[in-house]
């Protein structure tokens, strides 16, 4: 600009002649070649920052040869080199490309960097691989987060209702592969949605931020011409005037070379191999790319994260009208929650004469203060009343209000549980005994003390870490070596004394396919490199990744190759061994699987020497050479592996059976959905429990809160595929508040479920054995309780007795009139049931199970007539007991397969 007022002053102070306006067009072109030049320098000035880690290094090609396309100019950023906000850069635009695990350090260095004025783009599920407090931030920062992935391709269009001036292109639509995004405040936006059902959001943008919902520069997500335009059209978003300004304090340093990255990559080269005597595999790597997969951990993590359920204190973020009603029920099903618990207390006094009130009336004042108060009642009376207001609340957007008030109510809710009474049915009450308490304790001594916590917590059934990383906690012909950590003594021989003393069940707890563990070999201070002793003995029993890794990038254990019929074979005696030399009650399989992988982002497992060769066999493909874009050959892979876990599980069920056959069989699964588990795990536990392979099903439901808790287990809980196989499901103690604990057992009471199992005693902290000790603990009962994989017969018996004194308890309380009649032919139908599940308690037969179960199945039919007014007045505690009820149909059908198992011993027996 100043050079064309120098020009125009010149003009005034000098006529134009001839030869004037000769000097004067010289000029011209000279301060015109001088703003062209400048234009063109600021041109190839790198405007965006890319972000490369190990995670999208596998990307990295395509990634580049689209920037190239484009024509940006770029710097590239190596993520592990960010450790300030500095770190960052100082470009005006960030490009995060399938970045899915951030420290909390770089995170909140970024939520720095954006402040000064920097614009993010995103793609991938962004975060979704770190810790709980980062993701939380990330969504803030992106407007968003990566809901799950979408099994296929689908189209992306833009939304119906919303068009967005920046990404009206039509180049911009077309078939992706990618996933769900989920806003996160009223100030997101989608972009671009999926055409499916509901149309969910495919991209989501803020101000200051684009989140793209599939993995950019993968051919197999998208064609780079669809990954440019979104990204051009994104860069102009920030390319105004306002925004060419670099950031304040970041970091100058800029190059397109990733040799820092390459070089930090060289230095952990050690770390990147996992490969012994160089017998990974040979052939042609697959044209698969290969990112990071979550470790367990990370993985349960994430799964629970994919259950949205947030209530943030004081957050003033819109609530839609979906969420207002996810808020009211939850907050009623914890009243009835509550009130269940109180009944089951009273029911298990010995004073039963105590006044029960299950049933509160509404309170005639409507005022929703929420001061502190300690009477029960005026509780529950106030909760409904916040209850039925949350809706208008929302409606009025008082959004933080709502929140407040729902927080609070749940607080003095989870106060008002009988958490001094007893109030536990007969039910499995199981916990894993770690591996790290188990060394801690150094000898039996201390074990004892141990026991004598879980025995006086009420923990009836323990599952003892006997096989871990390779290494046996006890000394075994069978396995090279026991633990190093171990020192002088017989853990295992230690555990079952002791819990058999206590009247306690131990299930010996065995890592199945995981053959060994980084984090263990920091502990005995080796090399992270070692595999394990069982690998370390035999290499060739190694399983790869698609890139010739024994661990996939970005976890830390090396698996077994299950098709390898020699380490099979090994697996079947080892756990001969322990059940014939030790009296454990049951055995345990855990890592029943294949590693983490996601198949859609180029992450596959499974390439054993074993495995390709019998693969190779079937089909005439190495499967080395495949990949998901090939259907058929790819489903064939797929239930190959998946059919290894399967065969393994049967056999594993078969030996049990055929050298004590009063050993329970139970695993520890993952709760998802069967298709995903299979294309990620190959773990296909239906199949097990309906074929009767295995006596519990636990799936790992891990949740922070009882919603999550809920919508992760509930599918589960309800399913109909198990055969009589039971369900108990795991609950995560790390972190969980006391009373939060408290209200997740409860809910497992009132499900259709036989139990449950914590992780792990190690998190069993004094809080919470107080509470156990209190509501199940042993001290607090004479009766010794039956355990229902042990005694379901009994069990169900228990179980219905408590039935009843409940029913009776809520019949003397009802403020309704209830007739002499309708009474009469409750109690008399009640106690025909309780007759026959007494006689086939006492002495089982074929007979006297049809029996009971003909009779609790007419009596269920007449409970949901007798029951229509109480689902009217009480929804939850009515189906509350008919879930009980289930529990005991299911416990006649578990203990049907019991006599059946008993009968053909009998047979078999008499015949030789």
């Amino acid at each position: 600009m100043k050079n064309h007022e120098k020009i125009n002053q010149e003009k005034h102070k000098f006529p134009i002649k001839k030869t004037g306006f000769f000097i004067f067009t010289l000029q011209l072109i000279i301060f015109n070649c001088v703003d062209i030049l400048t234009a063109k320098a600021a041109a190839q000035e790198p405007v965006l920052s890319v972000v490369q880690s190990q995670e999208n290094t596998q990307h990295w090609p395509g990634i580049i040869k689209r920037l190239e396309n484009i024509g940006v100019e770029y710097c590239v950023i190596p993520l592990a080199s960010v450790r300030s906000v500095a770190d960052w850069g100082d470009r005006r635009v960030l490009f995060l490309p399938n970045i899915e695990t951030l420290t909390p350090t770089q995170a909140i260095a970024l939520e720095q960097w954006k402040s000064k004025g920097g614009n993010l783009i995103a793609s991938g599920p962004v975060g979704s691989l770190s810790t709980p407090g980062v993701r939380q931030l990330l969504k803030t920062l992106l407007g968003g987060y990566w809901g799950f992935s979408l099994q296929d391709k689908q189209q992306l269009t833009p939304p119906q209702k919303i068009s967005h001036p920046w990404a009206n292109n039509g180049g911009l639509f077309g078939n992706v592969h990618g996933g769900v995004l989920i806003p996160n405040s009223g100030t997101s936006q989608a972009v671009a949605v999926w055409n499916s059902r509901e149309n969910p959001a495919a991209i989501v943008s803020t101000e200051r931020a684009t989140f793209l919902g599939w993995r950019w520069g993968t051919d197999t997500a998208s064609t780079p011409e669809l990954d440019i335009s979104w990204l051009k059209a994104a860069l102009t978003r920030y390319s105004s005037g306002k925004n060419t300004k670099k950031i304040a304090g970041g970091s100058q340093n800029c190059s397109t070379s990733v040799a820092s990255v390459a070089g930090e990559q060289r230095s952990r080269g050690a770390e990147e191999q996992r490969t012994v005597n160089n017998s990974s595999p040979s052939s042609s790597k697959p044209t698969l790319p290969a990112t990071k997969p979550p470790v367990t951990q990370e993985a349960i993590d994430q799964l629970e994260q994919q259950v949205h359920w947030d209530v943030a204190p004081n957050s003033n973020t819109p609530i839609d009208s979906s969420e207002a009603i996810a808020l009211q029920q939850e907050l009623e099903n914890l009243i009835g929650r509550v009130e269940s618990a109180h009944l089951a207390a009273s029911s298990n006094d010995s004073n039963t004469n105590n006044s029960l009130s299950v049933k509160a009336e509404n309170p005639r004042t409507n005022t929703t203060s929420l001061t502190p108060i300690s009477n029960k009642e005026q509780v529950l009376a106030q909760a409904r009343v916040v209850a039925k207001n949350i809706p208008q609340l929302v409606a009025n957007k008082n959004y933080a209000l709502a929140r407040q008030q729902w927080l609070t109510t749940r607080a003095n809710l989870w106060k008002q549980f009988p958490t001094d009474r007893r109030l536990a049915p007969a039910e499995i009450r199981s916990v894993w005994l770690d591996r790290g308490t188990i060394v801690r304790a150094g000898s039996e001594q201390e074990l004892a003390k141990i026991f004598d916590r879980l025995a006086q917590a009420g923990i009836n059934t323990i599952f003892f870490e006997t096989v871990n990383a390779g290494y046996t906690i006890y000394p075994s012909k069978v396995a090279p070596q026991q633990n190093p950590l171990i020192r002088g003594w017989d853990p295992l021989a230690s555990g079952v004394k002791l819990a058999h003393e206590r009247g306690m069940e131990l299930h010996a707890w065995v890592w199945t396919f995981a053959a060994g563990n980084q984090r263990h070999n920091e502990l005995l201070k080796i090399s992270p490199d070692y595999p394990g002793p069982v690998l370390a003995a035999h290499p060739e029993w190694a399983n790869y990744d698609h890139q010739g890794k024994m661990i996939p990038l970005g976890q830390t254990k090396p698996f077994f190759d299950p098709a390898n019929p020699e380490l099979r074979q090994y697996l079947l005696k080892l756990y001969q061994e322990i059940i014939t030399q030790y009296k454990v009650d049951g055995l345990q399989l855990d890592y029943i699987r294949y590693p983490f992988q996601d198949p859609a982002a180029g992450r596959s497992y499974g390439y054993g020497k074993a495995a390709r060769n019998q693969f190779q066999q079937l089909t005439g493909v190495d499967p080395m050479t495949i990949s998901p874009s090939q259907t058929q050959l790819w489903q064939q892979w797929t239930a190959f592996r998946t059919q290894q876990v399967d065969s393994f599980v049967t056999q594993v069920s078969q030996m049990l059976r055929q050298q004590r056959r009063n050993l329970i069989l139970s695993v520890a699964v993952f709760p998802l959905p069967e298709h995903e588990r299979i294309q990620k795990l190959q773990q296909r536990w239906e199949i097990w429990a309906r074929q009767g392979d295995v006596d519990l099903i636990i799936p790992m439901t891990y949740a922070q809160d009882t919603v999550r808790f809920q919508t992760l287990a509930k599918p589960w809980i309800g399913s109909t595929q198990l055969g009589s196989t039971l369900l108990i499901p795991g609950i995560r103690l790390l972190s969980l508040p006391t009373l939060g604990a408290f209200d997740q057992l409860q809910l497992v009471r009132d499900l259709p479920v036989s139990g449950y199992a914590l992780f792990a005693a190690e998190n069993l902290n004094n809080e919470l054995h107080k509470l156990f000790s209190n509501t199940q603990g042993k001290e607090t009962s004479a009766i010794s309780e039956p355990i229902p994989h042990r005694e379901p017969f009994q069990s169900a018996v228990t179980r219905y007795i408590a039935l009843k004194r409940e029913w009776q308890l809520f019949l003397q309380a009802e403020k309704e009139p209830v007739t002499n009649k309708s009474v009469t032919d409750f109690h008399s139908q009640a106690e025909v049931v309780q007759n026959a599940l007494n006689q086939l308690a006492t002495s089982p037969s074929a007979s006297k199970l049809v029996t009971a179960k003909a009779n609790l199945t007419r009596f269920q039919s007449l409970f949901r007539v007798w029951m229509r007014q109480q689902q009217m007045q009480n929804s939850y505690q009515a189906r509350a007991w008919e879930n009980r009820l289930a529990i005991i149909e299911r416990l006649l059908r578990y203990g049907e397969r019991q006599l059946e198992l008993h009968s053909e011993q009998i047979t078999n027996t008499v015949t030789k």
